[in-house]
């Protein structure tokens, strides 16, 4: 086997298996949009929530060029919410208690706001069933005339 860029590739079967997941994002016109830096901190912090990982584990994960995830890495060491770990010649980063708070929190937002689209979504709902059971009681009465015609 040869480890590669964040793949592992088998020589003998010709398998191909990647160990790090990448965001998939659900709508396709999202990944054609441009992320926000809000949102690429976000992205290498989820990305460093689980392990400790190296800059090309980061970027694969991320789908970041090293050079701008560099920058953005910075950025986070200087606010002390990702540290640098050195590992046998490798420096991987980790999030600090400060970086995981801030994840559980951007985490929660997510999931505040989808609840909320969610909230919407049923009150239209709930909206239009009364006029769905209004006709639903109409049918019963002119069902109820005809059976006595």
């Amino acid at each position: 086997m040869i480890l590669s860029c964040g793949r592992v590739f088998c020589l003998r079967f010709g398998l191909h298996k990647c160990f790090i997941e990448k965001r998939v994002y659900a709508k396709p016109e999202r990944a054609a949009m441009r992320r926000s830096k809000l949102e690429l901190y976000e992205d290498i912090l989820t990305a460093l929530a689980d392990k400790h990982l190296t800059v090309d584990a980061i970027a694969y994960t991320c789908s970041m060029e090293c050079f701008a995830l560099r920058q953005r890495l910075e950025f986070l060491l200087e606010n002390g919410l990702v540290e640098e770990k050195h590992y046998q010649k490798k420096t991987r980063y980790a999030l600090t208690r400060r970086g995981l708070a801030i994840y559980k929190t951007l985490s929660l937002t997510r999931h505040l706001e989808k609840l909320q689209i969610n909230m919407k979504k049923i009150s239209e709902t709930l909206q239009d069933l009364p006029s769905l059971s209004e006709t639903n009681v109409e049918k019963a009465k002119s069902e109820k005339r005809n059976k006595n015609y």
